[in-house]
């Protein structure tokens, strides 16, 4: 068996962390996604009332939540905030990396999720790409492009480092203490110096 552990802050030890969101500017555009949201742990029940409050001012009222059980340890069916009560449900169907946010006036949004523990470059990568208007992106493509970006990163470095680290440092400039010495400087006529 195998255990997780979420070594992220929970958003009831930290109440003051802003919620980490990106969303498409309205237009006439419509893409598959409506933004992104990056959560800072795995918690629904600590995390919700916040991302629901931040939309109610751009998108009105969220009344349901759904998401796919698989990036969720624990999903609670209601989640109270503000006086009023958020209900969340789950569907394998849906897409792992997606929530859904509903309201009764307005209409359906679906937010990509970046996992709580992404590096803020990556993060960033994402939530920018996720709120591009007219997007046909998906988020598994958005989540593959970047998987496959911080390999290369990751591979960029590692190649840097053992260049490096075998002697293929850059070489020093002209006039350096190892002894080369300038390169000829063409002066008048055909001759060097």
């Amino acid at each position: 068996m195998t255990t997780l552990l979420d070594l992220t802050t929970p958003r009831d030890l930290a109440p003051d962390v802003p919620v980490r969101l990106s969303l498409t500017p309205k237009t006439t555009l419509a893409g598959r996604l409506d933004g992104a949201w990056w959560p800072h742990s795995r918690d629904l029940t600590a995390e919700l009332p916040a991302l629901a409050a931040a939309l109610d001012q751009p998108w009105g009222r969220i009344t349901r939540v759904s998401v796919n059980p698989t990036r969720w340890p624990v999903i609670p069916h209601t989640v109270r905030m503000d006086g009023r009560t958020l209900h969340v449900g789950w569907f394998t169907e849906q897409n792992a990396d997606t929530l859904i946010l509903l309201s009764f006036t307005v209409g359906r949004w679906d937010l990509l999720v970046i996992p709580p523990e992404t590096e803020p470059a990556a993060a960033a990568r994402l939530m920018s790409a996720a709120a591009i208007p007219g997007s046909v992106l998906t988020a598994d493509v958005l989540m593959a492009n970047e998987a496959a970006i911080g390999r290369g990163l990751r591979d960029a470095r590692s190649q840097k480092d053992s260049w490096e680290s075998e002697g293929g440092a850059c070489v020093p400039p002209y006039g350096s203490p190892i002894g080369l010495s300038p390169a000829p400087v063409r002066t008048t006529g055909t001759t060097w110096r």
